[in-house]
């Protein structure tokens, strides 16, 4: 029977899809793994990989189109079938039925032969348009969440069961059981392990769609000669750059932000830092001076916890959640491509970042760089930040302020370490100097709060031994 593959949800803020690119062209016959599309989401571009095996018997979006989820953007006919009677019986609108796959429970639905599968990150099913009520619905009770809103359930005791859903179809999702536990209505004795596992990952894939990062096209390269390069265009907002602009606007008019700005003299650490990269060359690693900034700013969280926040609460019953982990945001800018598209930045996560050392921290930062500049991050790659750094040093940039990543209260711009005159003992001599300035929400960290949390930053860093061990 034909089968239609759908535009799955691939996160909780996921409302549309964007066909970027088709892999697959009519008549081709595929195998389970073949890739069959890269889809573009509100946060990160990724590989639509087909799961059954089949002939393409109809495209029904076209590249560049943006399509809701739980739409039909292809239809496959099953070995053998028909390709005209596949195309013809395949896309139409049914009921949902519930299937268990590889003990992962599924939406599918059934019409005229016609099987239609959807598949969502973490487990969770695609019920946008099946008609169930939010919270606890189906047979069985069963209750449709994200699985950050389960484990954030599981971590507050919070009963899944007794929530009103706000996402797409009533899915319960994080800001729903943050909601419950800022307005105190959990229900003691009771967590999300009540009733469902919350696994933090799908043990086992999904029906009939897994998403992995696509390759990216090559960088833009400038024109050769001078002059006529420039090419007057509108371009689209891809699905990034829309979030982009509605969460830094949102940011900048709900959140009063501030800056303060303090200077570190970066001699001992340059030092520190060509000793250690030079001892190490042999294993193949090359500290940064921004590996050596992500720890100390992890490091001061513990004197600072007051930074590692959140605004929280609902309003009239407002509330500072400090949280438990330190998990630095790293900025990386993405590359545009030839045709003024791509671009954008995404700030990846270290997690655990003030108990990981200098060869940790870097490992897994240029992993996630390159992770994103090539294949895209997975939301999970991005999730999670309580404190962010963007470091536009490596740029020539000296100076800059930055504007808060939400829910994070901070943000630090940090310049280049450069080489300036600087008075040693009374004494005009040269040295290396970076600038550093925190923009802060004022709800939450006062003036002398971030110039406190800065000095013990600049410190660690003026004097690098201590954050070798």
């Amino acid at each position: 029977m034909p089968i239609n593959i759908e535009m799955p949800r691939l996160s909780d803020t996921m409302q549309a899809g964007t066909v970027v690119k088709w892999n697959v062209k009519e008549g081709q016959k595929i195998k389970s793994g073949d890739s069959l599309a890269d889809i573009e989401t509100d946060k990160a571009t990724m590989e639509l990989q087909s799961f059954e095996d089949g002939t393409v018997a109809s495209i029904a979006v076209a590249e560049g189109q943006n399509v809701p989820i739980g739409t039909v953007i292809l239809i496959l006919a099953g070995p053998g079938e028909d390709l005209a009677a596949a195309k013809s019986g395949g896309g139409a609108a049914a009921a949902p039925l519930k299937k268990q796959v590889g003990g992962t429970a599924t939406s599918g639905s059934s019409t005229g032969g016609t099987t239609t599968m959807t598949a969502s990150p973490g487990g969770a099913t695609s019920d946008a348009s099946n008609g169930h009520a939010p919270g606890r619905n189906g047979a069985g009770g069963r209750i449709f969440a994200s699985p950050l809103a389960k484990k954030i359930a599981a971590e507050t005791n919070v009963d899944l069961g007794s929530l009103q859903g706000s996402g797409p179809g009533g899915r319960i999702i994080r800001k729903d059981v943050e909601a419950a536990v800022g307005s105190g209505s959990q229900a003691p004795g009771r967590g999300a392990g009540a009733d469902m596992q919350a696994p933090s990952k799908p043990s086992q894939p999904l029906a009939r769609t897994q998403v992995n990062q696509p390759s990216r096209p090559a960088p833009l390269a400038m024109p050769a000669g001078g002059g006529g390069g420039l090419v007057a265009r509108i371009v689209p907002l891809s699905n990034m750059r829309k979030t982009i602009a509605k969460r830094l606007v949102e940011s900048k008019t709900t959140i009063p932000h501030y800056q303060v700005t303090v200077e570190a003299s970066m001699d001992a650490l340059v030092e520190l830092r060509a000793q250690l990269n030079e001892q190490l060359a042999n294993q193949g690693i090359k500290l940064s001076v921004n590996d050596f900034l992500v720890r100390a700013c992890a490091l001061a969280m513990h004197q600072h916890p007051y930074v590692n926040t959140k605004w929280a609460g609902t309003p009239g019953n407002e509330a500072i959640e400090y949280l438990p982990d330190v998990n630095v945001g790293v900025a990386i800018a993405l590359p545009v491509h030839e045709d003024g598209t791509g671009g954008g930045l995404v700030v990846a996560t270290i997690r655990g970042a003030d108990v990981l050392g200098l060869r940790q921290i870097s490992s897994e930062t240029k992993r996630l760089s390159e992770k994103a500049r090539t294949k895209g991050l997975s939301v999970e790659d991005m999730s999670d930040a309580t404190f962010t750094i963007s470091n536009l040093g490596m740029f020539g940039v000296e100076a800059f302020t930055a504007i808060i990543n939400p829910p994070n209260t901070a943000i630090l711009a940090v310049g280049g370490a450069v080489q300036k005159p600087v008075v040693k003992n009374g004494q005009v001599v040269p040295g290396h100097v970076m600038s550093m300035t925190m923009s802060s929400d004022h709800r939450v960290i006062d003036g002398a709060m971030a110039a406190s949390y800065l000095n013990t930053v600049k410190g660690l860093l003026e004097k690098p031994a201590t954050l070798l061990v």
